[in-house]
């Protein structure tokens, strides 16, 4: 099932809107959920994360996402909703998105301010609900070689590679830049040496 969905600007990592949510008994997680799916919204934007579609793992849920025409589509779904779906689901509101006025995207300057936009992913994400409804499993069966293309990762190795990356960019110039396997980390090894 859908529980989240994040559409946000490329450029910049602005989340733009949201549509309403699953409510269920992850209430509480649903703040670190949106909060990982703005993180991955920015790595996005700065160039970290280069596939146009993507699903990242996270606890028991996949976050996917579809970059297109400079604005990022995510939604977060059961690691047992099938993925074919999710992705027709983000294609879907990537064409009401392309409807839209670019100009009007472009001002916006506050998170989650083009409030005009969740009642759209509000209509579309019903359609999503049942996953065996006639016009979802006809997506599901259609072009079922299209499904093995969209590369699939762990939030853990995407966290990973920020942490390296901050890391090699605090270190000196002198200092070089691979782990040392007497200290276990380059961070150590820079906090001695300093």
């Amino acid at each position: 099932m859908v529980k989240i969905t994040i559409v946000g600007r490329v450029i910049d990592g602005l989340p733009l809107a949201q549509g309403p949510r699953y409510v269920n008994e992850e209430n509480d997680n649903f703040l670190c959920y949106k909060q990982q799916g703005e993180f991955i919204l920015k790595e996005i934007s700065r160039g970290a994360l280069i596939p146009s579609m993507m699903t990242i793992r996270i606890d028991h849920h996949s976050l996917n996402y579809l970059i297109g025409n400079g604005a990022c589509f995510m939604t977060l779904c059961d690691s047992s909703y099938p993925r074919k779906l999710a992705f027709h689901y983000l294609q879907d509101l990537q064409k009401e998105f392309e409807r839209l006025d670019n100009s009007l995207v472009e001002k916006i300057t506050r998170p989650y301010s083009f409030v005009k936009f969740d009642g759209v992913i509000g209509s579309i994400r019903k359609q999503y609900i049942d996953t065996r409804t006639q016009a979802n499993l006809s997506k599901l069966n259609a072009n079922r070689k299209k499904d093995l293309e969209i590369i699939t990762e762990h939030i853990s190795e995407i966290l990973q590679r920020k942490r390296n990356s901050e890391i090699s960019e605090r270190l000196p110039a002198t200092t070089p830049r691979t782990a040392s396997p007497v200290w276990g980390s380059p961070l150590l090894e820079v906090l001695l040496l300093s």
